[in-house]
């Protein structure tokens, strides 16, 4: 079970940096056909199926949607987009559908370093008066399925958009970009398994730097 955060008289106080009230919404719901259409978000890295390393990054969530084929992971709730491998913005539509917390982190499910820091630091880094945050690789490109938003943003700008990318969907919101620091030899949090070479390069990784 993953633990939650709040504010209920038998949860123990968060200690600062405290994150904001938040949902996660997790897309794991692709065809994953680089991957011979394989079961991607459960692939094994490090011992455990991708989808679950991405959940433990956000334990603090009130509430984890993940879109997607329905798994074994207690604590944690599925929906699925329609069509089911319509793409990621109507997975976001249907994840979003689920989310009651002011603030929503969306992130993809083979996203195996992405860790708890790093859902900190992008929602730490939403602006008062923005929309949202967004991960920037050390190529200055935003990973549009590694952000934090104000869950209001976001269904506003769904609202409106008729669109399948979601770079056309979350770009001119104008997320503010965070590039966190990566240790020489350490995995960046924009690593993703898109192919066969991708998840043996992240198991690898994994078995070395755990």
């Amino acid at each position: 079970m993953l633990p939650r955060s709040g504010t209920g008289a038998d949860e123990a106080p968060c200690l600062p940096p405290c994150p904001p009230p938040y949902d996660a919404v997790i897309l794991a719901g692709g065809r994953a056909e680089r991957l011979g259409g394989a079961d991607k978000p459960g692939a094994l890295v490090g011992g455990l199926p991708l989808v679950e390393r991405v959940a433990a990054a956000v334990r603090d969530a009130r509430a984890v949607v993940v879109v997607g084929p329905p798994r074994d992971m207690p604590g944690v709730s599925f929906t699925r987009e329609d069509p089911p491998g319509g793409g990621p913005v109507p997975a976001l539509r249907a994840g979003l559908a689920e989310v009651t917390s002011p603030m929503v982190v969306l992130l993809a499910a083979d996203l195996p370093f992405v860790v708890a820091g790093h859902v900190g630091a992008l929602l730490a880094a939403v602006p008062e008066s923005g929309a949202g945050a967004v991960l920037v690789d050390d190529e200055g490109r935003e990973q549009w399925l590694t952000g934090a938003w104000r869950t209001a943003a976001l269904r506003t700008a769904l609202g409106a958009y008729r669109g399948r990318s979601l770079r056309g969907l979350l770009g001119p919101l104008g997320p503010a970009p965070v590039r966190p620091p990566v240790a020489p030899g350490e995995t960046p949090p924009w690593f993703d398994c898109d192919t066969v070479e991708d998840l043996r390069a992240a198991r690898e990784r994994a078995r070395r730097h755990g």
